[in-house]
């Protein structure tokens, strides 16, 4: 399994909006992809502006391929995108160790 790591920094005042429209966007449409095995978003304390989002994917090409290059990325930055103060950085992690 793959985590994708999101380090998203919107435009102020946003965050309940955004807040709901990337529920929104993981359930409708990223949800829909081939792949996707489930979402974590957590706010910053210390920077309410910020946000990390993780998705965990069967495979690295199931989100860099399979939903990058698909309509439903299209659908899910005209949900969340209108919010970003700037590209998200984006990074991806193979598991190696996990307890109990």
């Amino acid at each position: 399994m793959i985590l994708e790591l999101a380090d998203i920094r919107i435009h102020p005042g946003q965050q309940a909006a955004f807040e709901q429209a990337i529920e929104r966007g993981l359930k409708t449409v990223a949800s829909q992809a081939k792949g996707f095995r489930g979402a974590k978003v957590n706010r910053c304390i210390e920077t309410p502006e910020r946000f990390v989002l993780q998705i965990f994917w069967d495979t690295l090409e199931d989100h860099t391929v399979g939903f990058r290059e698909s309509d439903l990325f299209k659908q899910w930055r005209a949900i969340v995108g209108p919010f970003f103060a700037g590209p998200p950085q984006v990074e991806h992690f193979e598991l190696t160790y996990q307890s109990a």
